[in-house]
Order: structure tokens, then sequence, then C-alpha cells
């Protein structure tokens, strides 16, 4: 498919009425200072909000050295060396979903950021005063929770924690080939990635992957057509308590996805043609050639932001 043929051009049109282009800021970051920001990004790699000295957010949501806010595990191990019973999604664009973690139960970055701190199994500090005491015996924190919210009169809070963590992690958007190409730029995709993309748009994938982010915005059943593997994990029903949530789980976003694996709420897809293959035949009842499969994982790997890689 030659990138100068109207084929192109159609592509892009519908695209654009697919996804949209990924804002250039998230929402809630209008009120975000760069005081705020720089102490979230020093919390967000800090090791002494956790029970043992040794974990940051970090840890498990890798985004220095170019990488891709995951640890590539199946599931993260915690402090005491066990791990959780779901996989680690990214924090990169995060803050475009409709809410946070695999089941929604947080509803904003605030409340995700607070959770994983305080879980038994994950950072497992006792409570919130045992998280705002280690960070007091550091000197430089009440100066720069100050700073990024001088209208407080005590301004070192848990509260203002999350907040900072978020507005750190309401800068972590990313921009890939794709973004490009919905840009004008008809050599960013190659023609097995257009075909990729056509293919995409056109095999039901959109069905659930919608919006900037290609995911990330609404809940679906895992398995509509055929039963996924595993059915330990009941899914948002533990959320909500409605039957209809059962096995219904947020939609991850594809944005970065190949750098992102293991893939799935259960991380049991080791690699990218692996997920595909599983979604198109549980949620499509589809099939797919070699051909298929190496046009959909084209499109997918051009998704990948052009700065970040995986984290091993």
């Amino acid at each position: 498919m030659a990138a100068t043929t109207p084929d192109t051009a159609e592509l892009r049109k519908k695209s654009l009425e697919t996804f949209g282009k990924l804002p250039e800021k998230m929402p809630g970051a209008d009120k975000d200072t760069p005081t705020m920001v720089a102490l979230g990004q020093k919390l967000y790699f800090e090791t002494r909000i956790s029970q043992n000295g040794k974990m940051a957010c970090n840890t498990c949501h890798m985004v220095d050295a170019e990488r891709s806010g995951v640890d590539n595990e199946a599931t993260s191990l915690g402090v005491h060396g066990k791990r959780g019973d779901r996989n680690s999604p990214t924090t990169l664009n995060a803050g475009f979903h409709l809410a946070q973690f695999w089941d929604g139960r947080a509803k904003t970055l605030e409340d995700q950021a607070k959770g994983p701190v305080l879980n038994p199994v994950e950072m497992a500090m006792p409570d919130e005063a045992a998280v705002l005491s280690r960070l007091k015996e550091v000197a430089e924190y009440p100066k720069m929770f100050k700073a990024a919210f001088p209208t407080d009169s005590q301004p070192v809070t848990y509260d203002n924690f999350a907040r900072a963590v978020a507005a750190f992690e309401r800068t972590l958007i990313t921009h890939d080939r794709f973004d490009d190409f919905m840009s004008g730029d008809d050599k960013a995709l190659n023609a097995n990635e257009l075909a990729g993309l056509n293919l995409f748009l056109t095999t039901g994938c959109t069905t659930c992957h919608t919006g900037p982010t290609i995911g990330g915005n609404t809940y679906q059943k895992m398995g509509v057509i055929h039963p996924y593997s595993n059915t330990n994990d009941v899914g948002r029903i533990k959320v909500t308590g409605e039957e209809w949530d059962q096995y219904r789980f947020k939609v991850p976003s594809l944005r970065n996805v190949a750098l992102t694996y293991p893939y799935f709420h259960d991380g049991k897809a080791a690699i990218l043609e692996d997920a595909i293959k599983t979604m198109a035949h549980i949620q499509l009842n589809k099939d797919l050639t070699s051909e298929e499969l190496g046009q959909l994982k084209g499109f997918l790997v051009a998704l990948s932001d052009k700065q970040r890689k995986a984290s091993k």
C-alpha cells in the first residue's frame, strides 16, 4: 500500500474519527504546578514509602531510563516477596483513562497513588501516619510540600502526597509514529503497518479499543464469545457487586503495548502475538492467518513511544 494512495488518506480519516488525536495535556493538568510535579517526581522514586525501604512507585511502574511504565513481570513482587494477583499496568498515559486499576476501583490517579503504599502485599506501610513520618525524616520534603501547596497550613499530608504523584504522572504522555501518521506524515507507517491499521479498523478490534489511548475508556467482558482460560479472577464484579460485571475489566490502552508485555490482567500472555491471537479468538471468534497476525502486530508496534523501551 503506497503512502501516497487514496487508501492512506482514507485510513487517516477513519483513524481520526475512531481514535482522535492524543491531547497535549491530561485532564486535571491545568491545576498542576511545576513545584507539584517536581515533588511528585521525587516521591515516585522514593523508597521510604515502603515498609522495607526498598520499593518505590517506579519499582513496578518503571519510567526512568526511557522505560515503559511497567516492570515486564506477569505480576509484581511486594516487599515481603509475595506477588500480587494482577499485572501492573503502565503509568504512561494513565491519566487519560476512565479509571485506574484493572477493575476501575480508583476513579483518579490520586486515588490510585494511595493504594499500593498501604497494600499489605505491595508496599505494606501500616498507615498514612507512618508514611508521613518517613517523609518528614528527610529535611527536603517539608520544604517541597510547602512550596507545592503554599496555602495549606499543614502541607505534608497523605492527600497531598497523592496529589503530587498524580501531577507527575499527568506529564507521562507518549508520542509514537501513529501520532505522526494522524498528523499527516504519509511516511510514518510502512505498508505492513498500514495494512495492520486497516485490519484493526475493520475486523472488530475497535469495538473495545477506541479513543485517543486506543482503549482505557470502557469496561468489557474478558471472553465475550469463548471463555478466557483463567476464570479465577472474576473482575469488576468485586467492585460493583453486579452480575453484569463478572469477568469484566477495564480495556487496556494499546499505546506502547509492544513494550508492556506480558499481557492481560493476569499476565498470562507472554508475547504480543499470543495476546493478539487470544483476543481475536475469544472476543471476535476469529482465527487469524499468519499474514493478518503480522500486520496487526506491525500496527501495534507502531504505537510505541519513540523515546521508550521495555524494562527488560
